[in-house]
């Protein structure tokens, strides 16, 4: 099984966020690219951009921590994000860090740029919990972390009384999926945002054992979809898809039988998308 990548939703300007990220970021580059999707890393962290349509909007439930030891590389960077976006708290000093900002770029990606380290993982993407998820951050970690082997929660934060949100429920936390750092916090606060498509998390399987096992794991109390998309029993949307998705889509011939073949499928059938592929 790949890394999990996080997708994010463009109406039709995939290639062109991912252009901008690589002329951010000093570590970052465009992987493969079709009509419909783009994969570009950062750091060593998967996207994947879909042009989607206007259908749905990234918004901050799923947000992306940037994590260095430099203060100019973070105001570097902030200054490239945050232009054309939204700043959400200005890049300074804050009691858990010495220097932090939370910004909105124009592609509408939330970044949270902090000084500081994840287990040597640059990009964490940082899932916010909130309206009817509000104070479940730590239920779900436990639940994903007995989905994914090798996984466990490696430091919770908690609110204590007189501070701004529910006391006990999640201030910051961090947990691993397979080695794969992310990050959890709930907020009770009023948002006009909550987990949807326009951010979700792609899980790569190899075999369609692995698409039965994760398929079905995920979906228990929550919701299939369609093309292998799905919502959870906490809101947050995963795709799961074949390890070998790119390859089945290497050229527009084969991208188009294969695309025709899963559109009917909730649970993706990896024997139909082969076979859809080869034009079988």
């Amino acid at each position: 099984m790949r890394k999990k990548s996080i997708s994010l939703w463009y109406d039709s300007e995939a290639r062109e966020a991912a252009d901008f990220y690589c002329s951010v970021f000093e570590n970052a580059s465009i992987k493969s690219e079709n009509p419909v999707v783009v994969e570009f890393e950062i750091e060593g962290q998967d996207f994947i951009g879909i042009n989607g349509g206007p259908r749905f909007e990234i918004n901050p439930s799923i947000s992306m921590f940037f994590n260095s030891e430099s203060a100019e590389e973070l105001q570097s960077l902030w200054a490239k994000l945050s232009d054309g976006g939204k700043i959400m708290m200005p890049l300074d000093n804050y009691p858990w860090s010495e220097c932090y900002g939370w910004c909105e770029d124009k592609y509408g990606v939330s970044w949270q740029l902090m000084k500081g380290d994840i287990g040597g993982q640059k990009v964490v993407p940082c899932l916010m919990f909130t309206g009817a998820s509000a104070g479940k951050a730590e239920e779900a970690m436990n639940f994903y972390c007995s989905v994914f082997e090798g996984s466990e929660i490696t430091e919770i934060n908690r609110y204590e009384a007189g501070e701004h949100d529910v006391e006990g429920t999640i201030k910051h936390a961090q947990f691993h999926l397979g080695g794969q750092y992310f990050a959890a916090m709930d907020s009770s606060m009023p948002h006009e945002f909550a987990f949807d498509e326009g951010v979700s998390i792609v899980v790569y399987c190899d075999n369609q054992d692995e698409i039965d096992y994760f398929w079905g794991k995920l979906t228990d109390g929550g919701n299939e979809g369609r093309c292998g998309w799905l919502v959870d029993k906490f809101g947050v949307h995963w795709q799961v898809v074949p390890s070998m998705m790119g390859e089945l889509m290497s050229t527009p011939e084969r991208s188009d039988r294969v695309m025709k073949a899963f559109m009917p499928m909730n649970k993706l059938d990896l024997d139909v998308l082969v076979a859809a592929a080869k034009g079988a």
